[in-house]
């Protein structure tokens, strides 16, 4: 997959009972990908990060500027797959 850098995207997420942000859908170059897995999540000096494995098996971390609501993906690795060299 092909993807224009830097990636502005947009992401959808919840609350979950401990009151943790996780993931649910993320936006980016007119693709649309729901969240599978919520690996994990931190803080930077100045961004939140989420690293997240969509429903095409991929990884996917984006950055999320909360002070200006903007989102970017930061980094993406496609799944291996049996017979993938």
């Amino acid at each position: 997959m092909a993807v224009h850098w830097p990636a502005k995207a947009a992401a959808l997420g919840r609350c979950d009972q401990d009151g943790v942000e996780k993931l649910r859908r993320i936006r980016f170059d007119g693709r649309q990908i729901e969240v599978a897995e919520n690996i994990d999540q931190w803080h930077g000096a100045d961004y939140r990060y989420f690293k997240v494995r969509g429903s095409d098996d991929n990884l996917y971390m984006l950055r999320h500027n909360e002070t200006r609501a903007d989102w970017q993906l930061t980094m993406y690795e496609q799944a291996k797959h049996s017979g993938d060299c």
